[in-house]
């Protein structure tokens, strides 16, 4: 192999891997590694980090042993070595025994120069007695972020990988991130107890990827425009990401079904078959992967244009490395993020049985995410400066939505006081009361009467989350770590009490009109006003007719659709989320001829329609639960037949009755888990409630039901007052 003092780096960076030159600081990284001292990188994906470790292991006599985190992640970049005639293996769960000793026998005579491991694999017995047996030449842990318990994707198995190598002779130990916070890298550095290391950190910034955030509306509604985009960009590959495997399955067929070529891909499926998708994405034989996050670490495809998220990611990190798969040959690529801040309250609630220490950690992640997704500044300042880098906002060259459509500010100083006094009366507090108070809807606050009752009377809820969020990210405020609802006065916020000045607020998702830039995703198609007045109306007139509140005909976001989707069929209107076919059988037909005279009349053209495709599990789950609720089945019974948590069975049972419109029989169950009083009371508010909205009918109700008992009452009165 030579000696690393006298074979020439460029020599060998051309003789192993065909380039001509090295790349940002990677010839500095081998120089330093080769000269035995630890190294920490921390360099964005695709920048080269493997190379860094890859080229000195080539050169120094012995084996380096990679650790790193995923088989698929082994596999990649031991089939990308081998491809070049570099011999490197790996050693995991995914051999044959006799595989696996065949490795171990070609290690121990010196003819591997990278043995890739995870550090689950470190760890055993088993391998710490063939490591006692091999000449380790240096230590490379890849992912290294996953050492902290700060970083996105933490596992505690890495928190041991010291203890794991401190048998071994003294070799030096090189670190490797994407990313990593000052914080996480403290923590990687004390942990590998390398302090002393050289660290190497090159810009976070990707000039070429432009970062845009949209507002989820409803599924159909969002997926319709992921169609349109995706059909607009033929020939061009990406990725669409998702937090679950049903979601995945159910946005790959549907992108199917519109005749685009698109794979599932998560940790559901057997290995060969994500494999062989991965292969399909990787050879361009399909457009598109649709994924869960167990899909990208390591996948090294220079040409993927576009990165969708579906779903709010659960941190920056996590956000910043799948986007970072996008255009890492240079070239201009779209990064779009679907964003409901309910998205966030859901990752939040399975942090409920979290240990306080885990909790705190993993809230200030999702803390993040959603300041990153509200602000009105740039967007890539704001991820910049997350991981420590500042940035000059004028250099973003409008590669982001902030900056491209500038969001007009004003002075919210008047918004931001009421806020701010009844927190420094009160303590911490949760948001929701806080509002309720500030908007006129509750004198108390806390059991206290204040001044600031109704001072912002005329405000929509929603439009003070997002106001309070941004009097979050400017420090205003902060979060309870131990419960993401409860927040709290700052210094800062004392500070604004005791002498006030102009505080820059931003309208929620206030764009200017969209340029022809191609490499922007179409405008949110807006609903149209004046055809939902209008079937508000009509909703109202049929609802007074049959004694019944107006939402129990259609629910708003479902009138949303309609004034969105302009449905002239009763098998177009079957489609609208919240209507399917037995209530469009049995409401419909006036409805689609108010908006067919309303198309005509006012010359509208009408979007695409989107096909969506038969779910065939969800029918059959749907089959049996049905056929259970008549049979007075438990729905824990239930629940625990279809493997479902009781909140996935009740989202399937709101799916059965406001989307399919089938008639299910659940006042057994509900009788079974509650008195008859406390239905009596559920039930009085419901008929008297402008709409069924859960959050607003627990404040209401003082918090005395579950959010999951209130779910199934809305069910049983929504049952009940149909016949």
């Amino acid at each position: 192999m030579g000696s690393a003092t006298t074979l020439d780096l460029k020599q060998a960076l051309r003789q192993y891997f065909g380039y001509t030159s090295f790349r940002g600081p990677q010839e500095e990284i081998i120089r330093t590694l080769l000269s035995g001292k630890s190294t920490m990188v921390i360099m964005p994906t695709g920048a080269g980090k493997s190379l860094c470790y890859q080229l000195p292991a080539l050169l120094m006599p012995g084996t380096a042993l990679v650790i790193s985190p995923l088989i698929a992640l082994m596999k990649n970049q031991v089939d990308q070595m081998q491809a070049y005639d570099i011999p490197a293996v790996f050693l995991n769960s995914s051999l044959s025994k006799k595989e696996y000793e065949e490795v171990k026998r070609s290690c121990l005579r010196g003819e591997v120069k990278l043995l890739y491991v995870a550090p689950e694999t470190l760890l055993t017995e088993h391998f710490q007695e063939f490591l006692h047996q091999l000449r380790v030449s240096f230590v490379a842990v890849d992912e290294a972020h996953c050492i902290s318990e700060w970083g996105h994707d933490f596992r505690p198995e890495y928190r041991r990988i010291r203890h794991a190598l401190r048998e071994m002779p003294s070799v030096p130990i090189i670190a490797l991130t994407a990313t990593a916070t000052p914080r996480v890298q403290r923590d990687i550095l004390e942990n590998l107890e390398i302090l002393d290391a050289v660290v190497f950190r090159t810009s976070f910034n990707r000039p070429n990827l432009y970062y845009q955030i949209t507002p989820k509306r409803s599924q159909q509604a969002t997926l319709r425009e992921i169609v349109q985009y995706i059909r607009s960009r033929p020939g061009h590959s990406g990725i669409v990401y998702c937090h679950s495997r049903r979601r995945v399955e159910e946005v790959a067929s549907t992108l199917q079904a519109n005749g685009i070529k698109a794979l599932p891909y998560h940790a559901g499926m057997d290995s060969a078959t994500r494999n062989r998708n991965q292969d399909a994405f990787l050879n361009e034989d399909v457009q598109v992967i649709v994924a869960t996050i167990a899909f990208g670490m390591g996948i090294d495809k220079p040409d993927v244009r576009f990165v969708i998220h579906y779903d709010v990611p659960k941190s920056i990190e996590n956000y910043y490395q799948e986007t970072g798969r996008a255009g890492r040959d240079g070239l201009p690529s779209d990064c779009i993020l679907y964003y409901d801040y309910n998205d966030i309250i859901k990752l939040d609630r399975f942090l409920k049985d979290k240990p306080a220490s885990e909790r705190e950690a993993i809230v200030f992640l999702l803390q993040e995410m959603a300041y990153f997704c509200e602000t009105g500044q740039c967007r890539r300042k704001f991820l910049l400066q997350y991981f420590g880098e500042s940035y000059d906002t004028d250099k973003c060259g409008n590669m982001c939505d902030n900056c491209r459509y500038p969001k007009k500010s004003f002075d919210g100083q008047h918004i931001a006081r009421p806020i701010l006094q009844v927190l420094k009366e009160i303590g911490r507090f949760p948001i929701t009361p806080i509002l309720d108070h500030v908007i006129g809807l509750s004198p108390e606050v806390a059991g206290k009467a204040l001044p600031t009752f109704g001072a912002l009377k005329g405000y929509a809820m929603e439009e003070l989350k997002s106001y309070v969020t941004q009097l979050l990210i400017e420090k205003y405020i902060e979060r309870d770590t131990n419960d993401y609802s409860i927040i709290r006065l700052t210094e800062q916020g004392e500070a604004f009490l005791r002498d006030p000045h102009p505080i820059p607020l931003y309208p929620p998702y206030d764009r200017t009109v969209a340029s022809d830039d191609e490499a922007v995703i179409e405008d949110l198609v807006l609903h149209d006003e004046l055809l939902l007045e209008k079937l508000k109306e009509l909703r109202k007139k049929i609802a007074h007719e049959r004694n019944v509140p107006p939402y129990v005909i259609f629910q708003e976001p479902t009138l949303i659709e309609m004034a969105t989707q302009y449905p002239i069929r009763l098998e177009e209107l079957e489609r609208i989320p919240g209507v399917g076919p037995v209530k469009a059988q049995k409401f419909g037909k006036p409805f689609i001829e108010l908006i067919q005279q309303y198309v005509e009349e006012n010359g509208i053209e009408r979007p695409i329609e989107l096909i969506v495709p038969t779910q065939q599990k969800r029918q059959v789950d749907w089959a049996e639960i049905i056929q259970s609720t008549d049979m007075r089945v438990p729905l824990a019974t239930i629940a625990r037949r279809l493997n479902l948590s009781i909140e996935e069975l009740i989202e399937k049972l709101e799916q059965i009755v406001f989307v399919a419109g089938v008639k299910l029989r659940l006042g057994y169950a509900v009788e079974s888990m509650m008195d008859i009083d406390r239905i009596e009371e559920a039930f009085d508010y419901f008929y008297e409630a402008e709409d069924d909205d859960i959050e607003k009918a627990m404040r209401a109700l003082r918090g005395e039901y579950t959010y999951e008992e209130l779910r199934l009452l809305r069910l049983h009165f929504h049952l009940s007052v149909m016949g």
